[in-house]
Formats: structure tokens, sequence, C-alpha cells
């Protein structure tokens, strides 16, 4: 169903403005999401890998513009006149590569809304031209957007994003175990969601703080499995 602004996450998030930290591989992003900044086609597509902040950055253009959010995958049962009545987001399109039904929908959606002159914003991770929709009036619309692509992080992001996975689960690890993991894990956003859960749930298991040489034991687990 859509939804304005509701999270089914294991944890908190923090989703507002002031909580996502600009860096180099986010900034042309973060720059196309003020709402000065008109689309020229009046349609963003928004990518980037799992944990990049997709989400975060459409929840917070949603709470500016009003929109609507909505998974790819629910559109044939939505009321597609009533989005359209105001803006849209619509993430994880590429999940509807084999889903004639919600590309059918999808397609009307997009006609709906931008003839009411509302944006409109799609997500996914890959690139537009990759997301291999077999409706290929639909596929030109989505490569015809304005595209603002999320990169992989810099130390200083993937930094910020480790403190604010674990802020988010209201835990606080020493100060040596985040520059630990900056320097010798694997350099992406779902790799550092991933230590950040299995260190919350050692360190509860264990009923320790959360320490290096449980950093040190969890970067060994990843590494072997």
């Amino acid at each position: 169903m859509a939804q304005q602004l509701s999270f089914d996450l294991p944890s908190k998030p923090a989703l507002e403005r002031e909580d996502f930290f600009i860096a180099p591989s986010n900034a042309m992003a973060v720059a196309l999401l003020d709402p000065a900044f008109h689309w020229p086609s009046g349609k963003l597509v928004l990518t980037g890998p799992k944990g990049a902040g997709k989400t975060h950055l459409a929840h917070v253009w949603a709470r500016q513009s009003g929109a609507w959010i909505i998974p790819a995958h629910a559109l044939p049962h939505e009321d597609l006149p009533m989005l359209s009545e105001g803006p849209v987001v619509v993430e994880d399109v590429p999940d509807i590569a084999l889903d004639p039904d919600a590309q059918e929908a999808l397609f009307h959606l997009h006609n709906l809304v931008l003839a009411a002159g509302h944006p409109l914003m799609m997500t996914g991770r890959a690139a537009p031209n990759l997301w291999g929709l077999s409706l290929p009036d639909l596929q030109s619309r989505v490569q015809a957007a304005t595209h603002a692509s999320l990169e992989a992080p810099d130390d200083a992001l993937l930094a910020v994003v480790l403190a604010k996975l674990f802020n988010d689960r209201q835990i606080a690890p020493k100060p040596d175990v985040i520059p630990y993991l900056v320097a010798h894990m694997d350099r992406t956003f779902a790799t550092a969601a991933k230590i950040v859960e299995q260190l919350d749930q050692l360190s509860l298991a264990e009923k320790r703080s959360l320490t290096r040489p449980l950093a040190v034991r969890v970067l060994a687990e990843l590494s072997a499995a």
C-alpha cells in the first residue's frame, strides 16, 4: 500500500535531512533533491547500492514535497488517479522487471503524475538503462528521467554510515571500533549494515560492550563465510 513516511525496519533509522552526511559520492544527488530544484523532465531516477541512502533521501524529499511513497510491486493494487494528485516516490522499480501488471501500472502512474504537473521519483540499485523493464514505453520513459547516482563511500562517509547504523540501534561502540572497521572491512554499504547487525547480536548474546576485539571477530567470521 502507498504510505507516507512509515518504516518497517528492525531498528529506528534517523531519516531527517540533518542526519544525512554529504560527501563527494552523494553531493550531486543531494543537490538535485533540493526543493528549489525543478527536474527538467519532471522526474528523477535515484540509484545506488543497497544501504547507500536511497530510502533516506527519498523520505527527506517526500517530507519536503508531501509525496506518497510506494514500492513498485504494490502499484497494481493502488488507486492510481488518487496517487497522481500529488508528488510520488516509487521505490525499487527494477524489482518489477518480470511483472507486466506492475509495469503497466507504473506506466499509467508516470503519465498521470506528469500530466498533473507533479514530480515523480523512482529508485533502484543499478543505472536505469540496466533495469531490464519488459515494457518498452516504460523503459524509455525511465531512461528519459534526470538521473542521480549514489556512489561507493569514501573513508569519511563510511565512518558516518557506521556511526548512524550504530545510533539507529541505540548502541555505542568503543572509540576505536569504527576506525578499525573502516580500515579493514569491504567498502560497501551492505557490508556496513551486516557488520553492525552482527556486532549488535554478538554483544547482546555475550552481554559485552562493543569493543575492537568483538569487531575483529565479526570481520574474521565474515571473511570465512
